[in-house]
């Protein structure tokens, strides 16, 4: 992995992730435009995570036995054509069928995380794994800027347009740059898709993990999606094009928690996890007296930006850390879990701002991390414990 390769999987795995949340900060915005409620609108994210969880099951698996130089450009491509879609919709039933499918098609950057750790050697493989996924992480803060600020000009469907061509593009240099790789194993399809499964029931390290991640981006994405309602509505009363300006906050947390991917490389990997979720509690615990600031919750964004992405790099980099063979599957395992939690964040978030607006949302990140960090503690002397072997 060369500084060039890493810097492109870091990009293309950003656009792909990114295009699960071009339509965060325009949620009010499109249900407006489609003459829809905004309850509606908010399902849309929901929509993209639930596609995602599905196409990490059925499509990243593939990375094992399939030629990755071919099966990323591929997956960018018809990332590329629902992109398309979603640009043309002509209602919101329509534009969540094609998010939804956006989000099973836009998969490559999880089939280029594990590629990354595949190519990369093990004293250095915490470097490069962190900066692909730090990649990831930062486009999907990054895309609710662009977002914000391209549909405050040209309208929602233009970001939509322009996220198409850049797919392409990306899908183009990929297929140049991958080099060709023999399957690393050789499985009927349906043989591929029970391995992941196994790999669950096997693999004590990555259960406990999968219960730690999916909290993670559950918390993370009811927070961003509540972000934009706090946002949106009194006192702040921002526009779209300003609640976009809001990642750029959450970017300083993704650049400062790409270092977490040399903390384990040094073998601070767990401790650093339970540092990460301690400074997460305490974030939560203060946002419930921030939301009538914008200057304090600008602070609560970049703080729980830091503390979810740097355990979410740890968690990813740990347990690739069990199995050479099977890490395509076993990162399937661990992002469809994760994302499963994203959809059921983004779902609450809805449901638990209806009921008590920011302090709601507040105290259910506190809890969710509280039990995170009880998980971690308890984990942190065995079941957390990564340990090379697998048997999938």
């Amino acid at each position: 992995m060369s500084r060039g390769l890493t810097f492109l999987f870091a990009v293309a795995g950003g656009v792909a992730v990114g295009n699960l949340y071009w339509v965060q900060p325009l949620l009010g915005f499109i249900a407006d435009d489609l003459h829809s409620p905004t309850a509606l609108a908010g399902w849309l994210v929901t929509a993209t995570q639930i596609g995602y969880a599905a196409g990490i099951l059925l499509i990243v698996p593939l990375g094992d036995v399939l030629d990755r130089r071919r099966l990323v450009p591929l997956m960018m491509l018809c990332a590329t054509a629902t992109l398309v879609a979603c640009a043309a919709a002509p209602s919101m039933g329509f534009l969540l069928a094609a998010i939804a499918l956006l989000g099973v098609t836009t998969v490559a950057g999880q089939i280029l995380a594990p590629l990354a750790g595949d190519l990369s050697g093990p004293e250095e493989r915490g470097r490069v794994v962190g900066t692909v996924v730090s990649g990831m992480l930062t486009g999907i803060l990054v895309s609710r800027t662009v977002s914000g600020l391209v549909a405050g000009v040209a309208g929602w469907r233009a970001i939509f347009a322009a996220a198409a061509v850049l797919t392409a593009v990306l899908a183009v240099l990929l297929f140049r740059a991958i080099p060709r790789l023999e399957p690393k194993t050789r499985l009927a399809y349906p043989a591929l898709i029970a391995s992941v499964g196994r790999a669950v029931l096997h693999e004590r390290v990555l259960r406990w993990t999968l219960v730690i991640a999916a909290t993670g981006f559950g918390v993370f994405s009811m927070f961003w999606t509540a972000l934009t309602f706090l946002l949106s509505g009194p006192p702040f009363r921002l526009p779209v094009t300003v609640i976009g300006l809001v990642g750029l906050a959450g970017l300083a947390g993704a650049l400062a928690a790409q270092r977490a991917g040399r903390l384990h490389d040094r073998g601070w990997s767990l401790p650093a996890s339970g540092v990460a979720w301690a400074l997460a509690l305490a974030t939560f615990v203060a946002s419930a007296f921030t939301g009538h600031s914008l200057v304090l919750v600008l602070v609560v964004v970049v703080l729980v930006d830091v503390a979810i992405q740097a355990q979410n790099i740890l968690n990813q980099t740990r347990v690739f850390a069990i199995s050479h063979e099977a890490r395509s599957r076993i990162n399937t395992a661990l992002v469809a879990g994760t994302f499963v939690g994203g959809a059921i964040g983004s779902a609450a978030a809805t449901l638990l701002w209806s009921v008590g607006g920011w302090t709601a949302i507040s105290v259910a990140g506190a809890v969710a991390s509280a039990f995170a960090l009880t998980v971690w503690a308890v984990g942190r002397r065995g079941p957390l414990v990564a340990a090379p072997g697998s048997t999938v």
